[in-house]
């Protein structure tokens, strides 16, 4: 047995390939406590006491699978860094929010955010496999990890059939892979139901922390609701094992269309060498990179937070140096409730009624000329129209 799977054994006693393999037995055995994290790592003064207050909202809980990809020696590790709680994240900037996306302000009904004209949000629960310590909503995720009660589901249905405008729903949470087949089922068919619903979403970070859940059973029940667009929570290339190819893979084979939303994540990704990596590894496997966040300014996550000009740079790095396919959209979700804002870098030099001046990829510059306006008479548009009936004659 290769060494990992001995490491594996030692920490898991019960981790056979079956329990491996077995997304609840995941869920179960979860690290949740300083002694486990012990047995995994090197752990830090600053990973330790970080650890230690992590109690009560969005406290530790990280998936034996996620755990292993863990670089034991080095804090720094991209997948470690994730997800282990740090003293820093009890520091609260002048600039923090708790609610940074005015989600709740937007929230006519519990669970359902309605922001943009034709589509809404439902946060089906609080429950995510692993709890990302940079989470925009950790005033609110991994707090009693419960899912939506029958009540607040059917008003937000009715929130839905009385707003024929909304034509669109994402259903994200916390993690709506985490519920059980039955009940996701029940969410998605309720939905599908809805004369005015044409387009069904779903925003999950499962098949990255743990892709054992993306059973064929699964699979061939979501299939049912299709079209489906799911939107995959990618922050790294070292996330992309051949456990989450599999599963891309086999959404991918089934229809799904599959997208990646990136949270630009300092000393994680905000290189551009690092970000080109995860885009080329995401296209690979049929993943197109949709979004870069911004990180938002939620409170206790300044230590993650990038300046913007990095991702800017990202972008400049991108755009022209690799296929389109593989670039996505830089945004800042407004703070207070704005919405996603793009930030690219500015290709336009100038701009005049009649030219528009303008850089490429590589610092040249070129000049697009407007189309001059034709003035033709009467008299003219009358002889050309003859002339044109003659000749067909």
């Amino acid at each position: 047995m290769a060494s990992n799977d001995s490491r594996r054994l030692a920490i898991w006693p019960d981790a056979d390939d079956t329990n491996w393999n077995d997304w609840k037995w995941q869920v179960r055995n979860r690290v949740t406590s300083l002694d486990q994290l012990r047995a995994l790592i090197d752990i830090t003064p600053e990973e330790e006491a970080g650890t230690a207050r992590a109690r009560g909202r969005l406290s530790m809980a990280i998936t034996p699978y996620w755990a292993m990809l863990m670089d034991p020696d080095n804090p720094k590790c991209a997948i470690r860094r994730q997800v282990v709680p740090l003293s820093d994240e009890f520091y609260v900037d002048p600039t923090d929010m708790l609610d940074p996306c005015g989600e709740d302000k937007d929230s006519p009904v519990s669970n359902l955010v309605h922001r943009y004209p034709d589509r809404i949000l439902l946060l089906a629960t609080d429950l995510c496999a692993s709890y990302c310590r940079h989470c925009t909503r950790r005033r609110m995720v991994g707090t009693k990890e419960r899912i939506i009660t029958s009540g607040n589901l059917e008003k937000a249905y009715e929130y839905i059939k009385s707003n024929r405008k909304i034509r669109d729903v994402l259903i994200s949470g916390g993690d709506p892979f985490m519920l059980d087949d039955s009940k996701l089922e029940y969410i998605l068919k309720t939905l599908k139901e809805i004369p005015h619903i044409e387009l069904l979403r779903i925003g999950t970070r499962v098949p990255v922390a743990m892709p054992m859940r993306i059973t064929p059973e699964f699979v061939n029940m979501l299939k049912k609701y299709a079209p489906l667009w799911i939107s995959i929570h990618f922050n790294h290339a070292k996330e992309i094992t051949k456990e989450v190819k599999f599963a891309c893979d086999m959404l991918a084979d089934n229809g799904f269309v599959l997208g990646s939303q990136t949270v630009l994540l300092k000393d994680i990704n905000d290189k551009p060498s690092i970000m080109k990596r995860l885009v080329h590894e995401l296209v690979k496997i049929r993943v197109r990179p949709y979004y870069i966040y911004q990180c938002d300014p939620v409170r206790g996550t300044s230590h993650f937070r990038a300046p913007i000009a990095s991702g800017i740079n990202i972008m400049e790095k991108l755009r022209g140096h690799t296929s389109g396919y593989a670039v996505p959209t830089y945004v800042v979700d407004a703070p207070g409730g704005g919405g996603k804002i793009p930030v690219n870098p500015n290709y336009t030099v100038a701009q005049s009624k009649d030219e528009l001046t303008l850089r490429n990829y590589k610092g040249y510059i070129y000049r697009y000329k407007e189309p001059q306006e034709q003035v033709v008479d009467k008299e003219e548009k009358i002889d050309i129209g003859e002339k044109s009936s003659a000749e067909s004659a």
